[in-house]
Order: structure tokens, then C-alpha cells, then sequence
């Protein structure tokens, strides 16, 4: 398995409140790890929001639970964070409506194992680029009612008004999902700073480059910024290498 985490502040901001984390090795009970978390309520808010997700989520999955199913681990981990996160803001004048959006992943065997909340997303590159998570946001919810156009000017105007965060309320609800890999499969997790600035066939192209998982990362975030860099831009590109014998 090979991967490469890379987060970058963009051409517009001064701050990068984004998040990354990538550790292809065992931690806990998970056999590798993989997240991106991209904080929101102001630049102090929400660079605190990002980074607290990110190192208590691998704090809390250092332990290990041997009595815990994969999906038991993450609900409870992702619980577990929320309410320290909120409880921790809610203390703090300056922290108030700090929030993070949250995509983790890992993989058991060939079998990947994912988590999302708000609308940071999870590609898997097989055929084709397909995205795995549903971004929480208050234009896919309309369009799901059928009351609004995917890629309509009302789409691209309100397009960053999400509907779900980690640490804005005592509870969150999270979206799990479990899919068995094939071999030549990859994995990309990333932000809106990229999704938002790079259309998928651009994103699939360079992910099929034959460069490696590094370069591959770092062109999709130069992309981002060639195409403006109006958010901070985190990637984060796994191959998982699964065999054909384990499938």
C-alpha cells in the first residue's frame, strides 16, 4: 500500500484550515488510516475545529478495541471527538460555530471502509472516477427533493452551505459505507478546495497519470490553483495494491 497526504492554504486564503492525515501502518485496531477535515467559523475557529478532529480521532483510534467491529471503531471514535469538540467551543467565546467537515477512510483486507460528514468527499478510481460519499449540503438535499438542478446557477451560488459538521452539536449523524476493492483500484479523499476547482475528468486523468502516488497528489492540488485556489486544497491519494489472491 502507498499513500501521500498534502494540504496547501490556496491562492485566496491566509490561512489554511484544512487537515490531512495519512499513516499506511497499523494504529490500534485499524490497519492503516486515512482522514481530511476541513474546518469551518473564521479563520481561528476554524483551523482549531480541523486540527482537534484530526489529532483526537488518532488519539482515540491509538487504542485499541478488539471487541469492536471496523464500523464500531470509527462511529465511536467520530461520536467520541463531536462532543469534546463541542463541548470544548462551547466554553470558548472566540471558538463559537467552529466546525469541521470529515472524510475517513481505512482499509481492512480488500475491504474499504469509509466515513463522512459534511461535504469533504472519497473518489474511487476503478473505470471510472466515482464518487463514494454524499456531501451533506443543503443543495444536494434540494436536489434530492427534486426541487433544484445539479449545476444550476442556484446549485453554484448556495453550493457551500453544509448541512452537517463535526463539533457544532452535542450529536452528529455520520454516513458509513463499506465496499469490496479490486485490484488497480485508488482511493482519493480530498477537500472542496479541489472538488469545487477541478472538474473530474481533469482529477481522473491526473490520478491515471503513471507518475508516482506523491506526484500525483501534488499535481492535483497544482491544478486547483491553476484553476484559481479560491479555498485551501487537501488531498489525500491511496493505492491500496490489493491482490488478486485476496479478492
Amino acid at each position: 500500500m502507498e499513500a501521500y497526504a498534502l494540504t496547501d492554504v490556496g491562492q485566496k486564503r491566509s490561512m489554511n484550515q484544512d487537515s490531512v492525515y495519512a499513516c499506511t501502518k497499523s494504529i490500534g485496531s485499524l490497519e492503516n488510516l486515512f482522514i481530511v477535515a476541513d474546518g469551518m467559523g473564521g479563520h481561528q475557529a476554524g483551523d482549531f475545529a480541523s486540527n482537534f478532529v484530526v489529532e483526537n480521532l488518532v488519539r482515540f483510534f491509538e487504542m485499541p478495541y478488539p471487541e469492536r467491529d471496523v464500523h464500531g471503531i470509527l462511529k465511536e471514535g467520530i461520536r467520541k471527538v463531536n462532543r469534546d469538540l463541542y463541548e470544548c467551543t462551547s466554553r470558548d467565546p472566540k471558538l463559537n460555530g467552529a466546525g469541521s467537515t470529515l472524510v475517513l477512510a481505512t482499509i481492512k483486507g480488500s475491504v474499504l471502509y469509509v466515513a463522512n460528514i459534511g461535504d469533504s468527499r472519497l473518489y474511487l478510481l476503478r473505470e471510472a472516477l466515482e464518487q463514494i460519499t454524499k456531501d451533506h449540503s443543503y443543495v444536494e438535499e434540494l436536489v434530492a427533493m427534486g426541487k433544484l438542478k445539479r449545476g444550476s446557477r442556484d446549485y453554484l451560488e448556495k453550493k457551500n452551505i453544509i448541512t452537517r459538521a463535526v463539533g457544532v452539536s452535542a450529536q452528529v449523524d455520520t454516513d458509513l459505507f463499506a465496499l469490496k476493492l479490486k485490484s488497480g483500484d485508488q482511493i482519493l479523499m480530498c477537500s472542496d478546495g479541489l472538488s469545487n476547482m477541478v472538474d473530474e475528468l481533469e482529477i481522473e486523468y491526473i490520478i491515471r497519470s503513471e507518475d508516482g502516488v506523491e506526484s500525483r497528489a501534488k499535481a492535483l492540488v497544482d491544478a486547483a490553483n491553476r484553476s484559481g485556489g479560491l479555498d485551501n486544497i487537501s488531498v489525500v491519494l491511496v493505492e491500496p495494491q490489493i491482490s488478486e489472491v485476496s479478492l
